[in-house]
């Protein structure tokens, strides 16, 4: 697996992602990876801490550079719980729980995450993520705001997984005379 071509294609995505998101300094964004599946391996059978890092070397630039938090899920034997800065757990109050990823209970991406941050903080769920990117099928959908958009990109695998990605926007209130800000569709 050529861990550089891994890195790319995460960073191509992201940036694109973002490019069609509309996001805010601050928002947070949620990436589910499976390193198994990048790897062509079935989800949660083959995790890889180097995958896992190329594709967060990929992604956690470009979302600094955009002033956004990242949000990186755990896998299902944490419950999809996420790895977050502390300053994201402080600006969206949110509750810590005590836990700390590794490859095979939380997974490679979490586990990579939780090392490049400057003060993690394990949270159980948050619900109000902006956008996010899935990587090999994890299911990051519970944790978006309530109206998720689908977004397709030119980049649709990293690795051998494929991604599915979204983004969010306000719901809609009102009846048939309602008129609606067309900067937030």
């Amino acid at each position: 697996m050529d861990l550089i071509q891994l890195t790319e294609q995460a960073r191509a995505a992201v940036t694109e992602l973002l490019g069609a998101a509309k996001l805010s300094p601050g928002d947070l964004f949620v990436v589910g990876c499976s390193s198994s599946e990048v790897g062509g391996e079935k989800i949660g059978s083959h995790s890889s801490p180097e995958i896992a890092k190329a594709v967060l070397d990929g992604i956690l630039p470009v979302l600094r550079d955009a002033d956004l938090f990242l949000a990186a899920q755990c896998c299902e034997h944490l419950n999809r719980a996420l790895i977050v800065e502390e300053e994201a757990l402080r600006a969206y109050r949110l509750d810590r729980v005590n836990v700390v990823p590794q490859p095979k209970a939380g997974g490679s991406f979490a586990t990579a995450a939780w090392a490049a941050f400057s003060h993690p903080a394990a949270v159980e769920r948050i619900g109000c993520a902006a956008a996010g990117i899935d990587i090999g099928q994890t299911l990051i959908g519970m944790h978006l705001r309530p109206v998720a958009v689908p977004v397709r990109l030119s980049v649709r695998k990293i690795g051998e997984a494929y991604i599915s990605c979204a983004r969010t926007r306000p719901k809609f209130v009102g009846g048939s005379r309602a008129v609606y800000d067309p900067a937030l569709l």
